[in-house]
């Protein structure tokens, strides 16, 4: 909040000046004993800030999805897939999303306060995981009133792939400190 009236105009003008040249302002901010680069933007009667990352923090997208093969799109699968994300668009709500794992650890803090028994989850087993093109591919070929089209193996249902095993090591990126 800016304060006394001189902060409070130099903060608008500021403010009305990015809006006007629709553009964003570039400043450090230290965080968690941690200087970061942030970027902000007139809102409202405000200026919102998000942090940037420094570019060592930033990887090369080569290095994730090389092995992800180019894959040929079929209009049609598109074209269902586009009316399903369409259904599904809307306003976003941060009311209608919870934070599981912050009311856990409340939980459980709880518990510890005062001396209740803390028990290990019971089953741990992953979620069901849904074969999308397999779906998409049922319902077009519904929609076209024939049996399922199968000119193509669906995904194996075995090993996962090397690149979905989470890595437990810390990057040296997450150690380092900005100068």
């Amino acid at each position: 909040m800016p304060d006394g009236e001189v902060g409070q105009q130099a903060f608008a003008v500021i403010r009305e000046a990015i809006r006007k040249e629709g553009m964003v302002a570039l400043g450090k901010v230290v965080f968690t004993s941690r200087e970061h680069i942030i970027a902000l933007e007139a809102r409202g009667k405000g200026l919102m800030g998000v942090t940037l990352r420094y570019p060592y923090e930033v990887r090369n997208e080569k290095d994730y999805f090389a092995d992800i093969e180019d894959e040929k799109v079929p209009k049609d699968m598109l074209e269902l897939a586009s009316h399903i994300v369409d259904t599904k668009r809307g306003k976003f709500d941060p009311r209608k999303f919870e934070d599981r794992y912050e009311d856990a650890l409340k939980e459980l803090l709880h518990k510890k306060q005062t001396g209740e028994a803390i028990e290990r989850p019971k089953d741990t087993r992953p979620s069901n995981v849904v074969d999308l093109m397999g779906a998409l591919r049922k319902s077009v070929s519904a929609e076209k009133g024939g049996g399922a089209s199968e000119h193509r193996k669906p995904a194996s249902q075995g090993k996962a792939h090397p690149r979905a095993i989470k890595k437990t090591g810390r990057t040296a990126a997450r150690h380092k400190k900005a100068s």
